[in-house]
């Protein structure tokens, strides 16, 4: 199949990419307000269901077009799902004890990993503005997350569990980079979603499910299910067509800044000196790589933007 053109689209895949991160920085605190009437496995396979029914529709134009590469996008999507629902199923477990803002800050950490994980996994190593970007950033959280550091955090086991999100997340954003640049992106949208849905309905039997249907469980699965979900993810696989895993870990990298700054907005978190001080590197580590355009990625060698050949 013909791979995409680095450069067309670019900017709006970075738009978009940023767009998701302000979305799902604003899911934390309305997750946080909606698990004392859910448990977690049930409200994560109900955000997922939500999700796969409203994405159902985008697989119409690749059955009529290109029905035979429709199972290849569905299988590509289900690998990269395996490690949505672990880092989702990770993340909400997490938020019953700990903050919605230090949860957007942990989750934050798999911008540092992301590279790693691609180096390991496909031998694409960033480049140098990529990386210098990813060092300044992870010092950003560094400052936010580290124990004491405002007289408040103390890493607990929600901590623990939200940096196992953050290795799960980091998986999840490498497999979709590599399968959205082979297969229809709508597919591999749809695949990832539909896997995270049927893992987390079928681990609802192992935690007492129960719902008490509030208006804050309510708000949150509209919120995860249809905007953090359904279009974020829809969205997200497009975007990473048009750039590479590296670089979309890092417009991430807002979202723990949009998490906190809801979490403020909302009254459940002070604005402090760590807050104001790893909010500045963290976006300065993604203006480092924004302000100068990249130079085009040499589909040669890249995996994640590389045609797929016999």
């Amino acid at each position: 199949m013909p791979s995409p053109n680095p450069g067309q689209g670019k900017w709006q895949a970075d738009l978009a990419l940023a767009t998701i991160a302000f979305i799902w920085g604003t899911t934390f605190v309305a997750v946080k307000g909606a698990l004392p009437d859910v448990s977690t496995t049930y409200f994560v396979a109900l955000r997922f269901l939500v999700a796969a029914l409203c994405m159902l529709p985008i697989l119409i134009p690749v059955i009529r077009t290109e029905p035979h590469r429709l199972w290849p996008g569905l299988r590509g999507g289900a690998a990269a799902g395996l490690f949505l629902w672990a880092g989702y199923l990770l993340q909400t477990a997490g938020l019953r004890y700990t903050t919605a803002g230090n949860s957007g800050f942990l989750t934050g950490l798999y911008i540092v990993l992301v590279p790693l994980v691609g180096a390991a996994l496909y031998r694409r190593w960033p480049q140098i503005r990529e990386l210098f970007g990813i060092i300044v950033a992870g010092a950003g959280i560094l400052v936010l997350t580290m124990p004491g550091m405002d007289g408040n955090r103390r890493l607990n086991y929600g901590d623990l569990l939200t940096v196992g999100c953050a290795v799960a997340f980091a998986f999840h954003i490498v497999i979709v980079g590599y399968f959205s640049a082979r297969e229809r992106y709508e597919a591999v949208a749809v695949g990832q979603v539909a896997c995270a849905a049927v893992l987390s309905g079928a681990a609802v039997p192992f935690e007492s499910p129960y719902v008490r249907w509030s208006s804050p469980v309510i708000l949150a699965l509209v919120l995860t299910g249809v905007f953090g979900t359904a279009v974020a993810f829809t969205a997200q696989t497009w975007a990473q067509k048009y750039t590479t895993a590296t670089r979309a870990a890092l417009l991430f990298a807002l979202e723990p800044v949009f998490a906190v700054l809801t979490a403020i907005l909302a009254g459940n978190e002070q604005l402090t000196v760590p807050v104001i001080l790893g909010g500045t590197l963290i976006l300065s580590g993604i203006l480092v790589v924004e302000l100068r355009p990249l130079r085009a990625p040499d589909t040669r060698h890249s995996p994640e933007l590389r045609d797929s050949g016999p």
